[in-house]
């Protein structure tokens, strides 16, 4: 085995993982404390050092990787946003300029290209946006056609919510996530406008009730499709590990059979 590979090995391990996701989990717990300024005022030198050592670790980890990938490490997508991460971390001015600063907390968020578990359902939300544009689309000619129809139907009388077809989509947004719509819109507009239900009901089922559930139904699928996928790839895996150690056993038994030689 040569080096890269014992190195590959190693950084790749169950327990060299465990502890990277250790040292991710604690690192977010120092971020969030560098936003207490009582904590920072007492253990300020402290954080910002333990804060230089998980990055530190970080640091290494990325560079073991691509010691022991090489240039297949820029294959993979999760390679790619740990190493844009860690990039952000130590770039120039990431100390002093604050959304530099803030964006450090981007860390945290290597614990999904760690855990496999959460890896396959970012990757099961990225495989269902092809199939989510054609829903967004669909919301988009709903939106437009409402933002039009309660425009002209409701904007002399209610400019601040229906005055143009910006604040229209913005009111109907608010509708379509049932936050405050039959108390804080829907029913001061029946006040003046009884059938004004006609118009918001028919749109609330269209889009809550039936182009999100829709939208959920497609990732909920594509998170299925990748769950089966991680599956059908470890199975292989297995197989081809199982038929590697046969093969072995059989050159091994081999040279015995050799080793022993005609018998006189």
């Amino acid at each position: 085995m040569t080096l890269r590979q014992r190195v590959a090995h190693w950084i790749d391990h169950p327990l060299t993982q465990r502890v990277i996701i250790g040292v991710i989990l604690f690192n977010a717990v120092l971020l969030g404390l560098e936003t207490s300024q009582t904590v920072m005022a007492t253990y300020g030198p402290l954080i910002l050092l333990l804060d230089t050592l998980c990055l530190t670790i970080f640091i290494v980890e990325i560079t073991l990787k691509l010691f022991a990938h090489g240039w297949r490490f820029f294959k993979s997508g999760w390679n790619i946003f740990d190493f844009v991460v860690i990039g952000i971390a130590i770039m120039p001015g990431a100390h002093s300029l604050s959304v530099l600063r803030a964006m450090r907390i981007l860390r945290v968020l290597r614990v999904i290209s760690v855990v496999p578990s959460l890896r396959r359902v970012v990757e099961g939300f990225v495989t269902a946006l092809p199939g989510m544009g054609s829903v967004f689309v669909l919301m988009a000619i709903i939106f437009y056609i409402g933002a039009v129809m309660s425009t002209k139907l409701f904007g002399a009388d209610y400019p601040e919510w229906f005055g143009t077809m910006g604040r229209s989509a913005y009111s109907l947004f608010q509708i379509m996530t049932l936050e405050s719509w039959s108390m804080g819109i829907v029913r001061p507009i029946m006040a003046d406008f009884p059938y004004a239900w006609a118009f918001f009901i028919p749109f609330i089922m269209m889009t809550t009730f039936a182009v999100v559930n829709l939208l959920v139904g497609l990732i909920v699928n594509s998170m299925q499709d990748a769950h089966n996928a991680a599956e059908v790839e470890r199975t292989d895996q297995y197989r081809e590990d199982v038929i590697n150690r046969l093969a072995e056993i059989e050159r091994h038994l081999g040279r015995l059979d050799r080793a022993d030689g005609p018998k006189p």
